[in-house]
């Protein structure tokens, strides 16, 4: 393994690893329903915001992830790209299709990190496999781009995920 295949591996393990341990409970699907009021008039929105950091803080994935779209659209407040790259990350690392979809085009895009085609590649790969199927036209734009020796790094990366993603199942299901 290369030393950039093993950074590849450590690093999108890293946004992968809580999804593996909830492989008991198989939540590679998580619903997309809105949560937070953010869109509310601007006396109110405050609130909104700090009760939405509260859901997302105590693990509410839905929450991180408007918190994020919040962030990166700037619509009500000031865009904050390092705001909303850390709450895509919390949604993302735990199985959020849409968040992951959002986040492998900032990694592509270069918007709040340095433009990284693998990773981009990576997480809009998982996006798909979680249901966003606009990921998946993405990640083939992506691919495009993308040297023949990085494409073939990601893809042993995503192979990897799903080798340790598919034992975790299997030991899930044979369990004390």
């Amino acid at each position: 393994m290369t030393r950039i295949s093993r950074h590849l591996v450590c690093g999108s393990l890293s946004l992968f690893l809580p999804l593996l341990a909830m492989a008991s409970g198989n939540s590679l699907l998580v619903p997309a329903t809105r949560h937070c009021q953010l869109g509310m008039a601007p006396a109110h929105r405050l609130e909104a915001l700090r009760h939405c950091q509260m859901e997302a803080g105590q693990g509410n994935l839905q929450a991180a992830y408007e918190l994020g779209e919040y962030f990166y659209q700037g619509q009500y407040s000031p865009r904050d790209l390092k705001k909303a790259l850390y709450w895509f990350e919390q949604a993302s690392a735990r199985g959020h299709a849409a968040a992951q979809h959002q986040l492998g085009l900032m990694y592509f895009r270069g918007e709040g990190v340095r433009p990284n085609t693998i990773q981009a590649y990576i997480v809009l790969k998982m996006a798909a496999v979680n249901g966003e199927e606009e990921a998946l036209d993405t990640a083939d734009l992506v691919a495009a781009q993308m040297r023949p020796e990085e494409l073939e790094g990601a893809r042993q990366v995503l192979g990897r995920i799903f080798h340790d993603y598919l034992d975790g199942l299997q030991a899930a299901d044979l369990g004390p």
